[in-house]
């Protein structure tokens, strides 16, 4: 079995997942509605986390949900 993820790398993953459908405007599309719930449900997190994640840390998720390696770094 894997390593648990921090609740850092949770949000991370998550609004890089967020944040990639909202920069191609498919935030209402049929596949972010039926991948994202599950997401958050798997990571047992909520909407507003992800959102206040993005908020603190937009730079780095952006880039990453763009498919540029973010700095490597510790994350939590």
């Amino acid at each position: 079995m894997g390593k648990a993820k921090s609740l850092k790398d949770k949000l991370y993953g998550a609004a890089v997942m967020k944040m990639s459908f909202r920069l191609r405007g498919d935030e209402e599309s049929p596949a972010f509605k039926f991948v994202y719930p599950g997401v958050l449900r798997d990571l047992d997190l909520e909407d507003a986390a992800v959102e206040k994640y993005i908020e603190e840390n937009r730079e780095s998720v952006e880039r990453a949900a763009r498919g540029s390696t973010p700095a490597q770094g510790p994350r939590g």
